[in-house]
């Protein structure tokens, strides 16, 4: 039995730490807006800082919005980092920082090294599955870490995900979660711009969509976002503003590498029309209302 710590109960953090709840090992949990009395009355421990659930648990998991998020939770005042180094004259086992945002990848590595530095071992496990694979613990985990390392917690990984995939070194995870998110970004979008066709032609969309399942074009895109669409159920889910916040990442590291991202700079300006709309909090596939305004046609105008 593990002593767990976890970090960051929201929309994805409290179906991931609830899992870990439902299991045998002891989980520590602090979030900034409180822990939820649930989670307390199915056995979390409540810790004030992120440096109280380092000191106690073996395995510090992380779920936070974005990159400066997780640094000054691993290194601001109180942090993770100050309860790791609390023991480190204590002959005990190396602890392992389990970080499961999505960050810079370049930001990752800094933040391993500094806690190897110390003593303590580091996972980037970036996932994919949005909120859905959040509660069904059927993620997509994608980790960047020492081969032992990832031994170590992949079983504690598995609780939470369906399939868990050592992708390379500190870092890796991250960059393979770019690549996740470039090709689900591009298909919501792709996925509107088809309904929308098929609604402006006179067309079904359900029918449509039930139709393209079965097909190559089928995909969990089309199943769960293309289905928000139709049904204008835009409440999150993985907000807009999240997704915007990951093509950052995603055309920063391009930059960096010196590479063009064409189509997915187009997706983020989208995304960035639909915060100029006030929709940073909308779910992801309402990046089908800026190709609606485009088009002066709303997708259910023609169903059935």
């Amino acid at each position: 039995m593990a002593k767990i710590g976890f970090i960051g109960l929201g929309i994805m953090g409290k179906p991931m730490a609830w899992h870990l709840l439902q299991s045998e090992h002891t989980v520590f949990l602090h979030t900034r807006s409180g822990i939820p009395d649930d989670c307390i009355a199915n056995g979390g421990i409540a810790c004030a800082t992120p440096m109280e659930v380092a000191r106690q648990a073996d395995m510090i998991i992380t779920m936070l919005p974005d990159t400066p998020d997780v640094e000054a939770v691993l290194f601001g005042e109180n942090g993770i980092a100050a309860g790791l180094r609390a023991d480190s004259g204590q002959l005990a086992t190396r602890r392992v920082v389990i970080d499961m945002s999505t960050i810079s990848p370049l930001a990752t590595r800094t933040f391993a090294s500094k806690v190897n530095d110390i003593g303590h071992d580091y996972v980037d496990a970036p996932v994919s599955g949005g909120d859905i694979g959040a509660q069904n613990a059927a993620l997509t985990i994608m980790a960047g870490a020492e081969k032992a390392v990832f031994e170590r917690v992949k079983p504690v990984l598995e609780l939470m995900g369906k399939q868990v995939t050592l992708i390379g070194g500190n870092g890796a995870g991250q960059i393979c979660k770019i690549a996740n998110q470039i090709i689900v970004s591009l298909t919501i979008e792709a996925v509107g711009e088809a309904l929308l066709f098929v609604s402006r032609a006179g067309a079904d969309p359900q029918k449509v969509r039930e139709a393209l399942m079965g097909g190559f074009a089928g995909s969990r895109v089309l199943e769960v976002h293309g289905k928000r669409m139709i049904e204008r159920r835009f409440d999150p889910g993985f907000k807009i503003e999240l997704q915007q916040k990951d093509l950052d990442i995603v055309l920063a590291s391009a930059s960096a590498l010196g590479i063009a991202l064409p189509n997915t700079a187009t997706v983020h300006e989208l995304y960035n029309a639909c915060i100029a709309h006030d929709g940073a909090k909308w779910d992801n596939s309402a990046i089908v209302k800026m190709l609606e305004k485009l088009a002066n046609h709303e997708i259910t105008k023609n169903t059935e």
